[in-house]
């Protein structure tokens, strides 16, 4: 196994965990960011008023997104697990 295999199949995890947790993080700052103007302009400091809605953003987004998820990481476990007879030689 030489060095160009491992920085190849760095760079494929490092894809798939942005792939993952991108659409998450996304939603949960632009809520975030909603959640915090509000705030601003009421003036109210409630800390579970803030932290609520990005659960449930993120719950939400896990029931849409979760099938295409998943289907990403079973892609890639599939495809590393495919190429584990050419890492051994």
């Amino acid at each position: 196994m030489n060095t160009e295999a491992v920085m190849t199949m760095s760079y494929q995890a490092m894809k798939i965990a942005l792939a993952l947790a991108g659409p998450l993080l996304l939603v949960i700052l632009a809520v975030g960011l909603i959640i915090s103007i509000f705030q601003a302009a009421t003036q109210i400091n409630e800390m579970t008023l803030s932290f609520i809605p990005k659960l449930l953003a993120m719950c939400a987004v896990l029931v849409l997104l979760g099938p295409w998820l998943a289907g990403i990481m079973v892609d890639y476990i599939r495809q590393l697990i495919g190429g584990i007879p050419g890492i051994v030689q």
